[in-house]
């Protein structure tokens, strides 16, 4: 089954790994509006993006002068240690050798060549292309290529099975309102019943998901609640950085959660936590970041306080019997480029009931 709503692109997903294995200057070949808005904000988060800007003549002609300028540049300008050049549809359609120009650019920067475009079923092929490249440059070593591949299959067979891609349309919503749900969490969290407060996020998503159980927290201090989070320092290198960093913070802050999972596992981590959910018997649970990852009978007979940041996850969860959803928008912008949490809107409304 095809989706009918605009799903992830493979190109882009290929810029967020390459960013993810600290690669200083991706190119992308192709004209100068693709993925401009994903390119932009990777910006912000310390990886420069370059485009060769091919125009229409050079659709038909090629474009391999326009990218061997462009990575001498980015060496002459940039003193990169790492570079990546990353292909489009364009590049695709005319055939584009992207070896070739990196080979005949005459530059001493390490660089990987991702053959990738936007017309694969699946976004992960961008990932995966990126991470076989680095592999094959010594970058990752194949136990860690091997890892990924079956963290990307987890994570696609989430989204068939509950998220995103679980039926053709699924209508956007942008979720309960916050503070009613707010005040009903507070509420069955100063009665006395036990509670679980799960941080299941994707990777720097983590530093506003965090926050929403930071504010329960900060709210409730001496409930009965349990903090689980998958912040174990496995994966590429940005991801372990980061998991230490919301760790580290976490800890100042007060909590010291039981840890399950790293920040790249969010797809695979939902039998870990439902085992854990068993195990602890809440009454409650609040999980942010990729809720739908745990399979609804390790759910069933709690009440779940669900944030997600995709307005189209949320019929999915509320199919499986999440009965509070609520979403974070344009929560993926506010966490590229920061090293530390950032305050969340449910998180701020969490520590404003009295």
């Amino acid at each position: 089954m095809k989706s009918m709503h605009p799903r992830p692109s493979s190109i882009v997903a290929a810029l967020y790994t390459a960013r993810d294995l600290k690669v200083d200057v991706a190119i992308l070949h192709g004209p100068s509006g693709c993925s401009f808005k994903h390119a932009r904000l990777l910006e912000e988060d310390g990886m420069r993006v370059l485009t060769t800007s091919l125009a229409d003549n050079e659709f038909i002609f090629g474009g391999q002068s326009p990218l061997e300028t462009v990575l001498r540049y980015a060496e002459d300008h940039f003193s990169p240690k790492r570079m990546a050049v990353i292909g489009t549809c364009v590049s695709m359609i005319i055939g584009e050798d992207l070896q070739a120009a990196i080979d005949g650019a005459g530059i001493t920067t390490p660089v990987i060549a991702v053959e990738i475009h936007a017309g694969f079923t699946e976004n992960i092929a961008g990932v995966m292309l990126t991470l076989e490249a680095a592999e094959a440059a010594g970058w990752i070593t194949p136990e860690e290529l091997g890892r990924q591949r079956f963290l990307m299959d987890k994570a696609n067979e989430v989204e068939r099975l509950r998220g995103a891609a679980y039926k053709a349309y699924i209508e956007p919503s942008r979720g309960d309102l916050k503070h009613i749900v707010a005040q009903h969490l507070v509420e069955l969290a100063t009665s006395g019943k036990k509670g679980v407060a799960i941080l299941n996020a994707k990777k720097e998503t983590a530093y506003m998901f965090v926050d929403e159980l930071v504010a329960l927290h900060d709210r409730c201090p001496g409930a009965d609640i349990t903090y689980i989070v998958n912040l174990d320092q496995r994966g590429l290198p940005k991801t372990r950085n980061d998991a230490k960093i919301i760790l580290d913070e976490l800890v100042a802050r007060g909590i010291q959660p039981c840890i399950v999972g790293a920040l790249d596992e969010y797809g695979a981590n939902g039998e870990a936590l439902g085992k854990e959910l068993q195990e602890i018997a809440p009454a409650f649970a609040l999980i942010a970041g990729v809720p739908h990852a745990i399979p609804p009978e390790f759910t069933s007979g709690i009440e779940c306080f669900s944030v997600t940041n995709g307005p189209r996850q949320v019929e999915p969860l509320r199919e499986i019997g999440h009965q509070h959803v609520i979403v974070e928008v344009d929560l993926h912008p506010k966490t590229l480029g920061v090293r530390h949490i950032v305050e969340s809107e449910f998180g701020a409304v969490l520590r404003s009931i009295p």
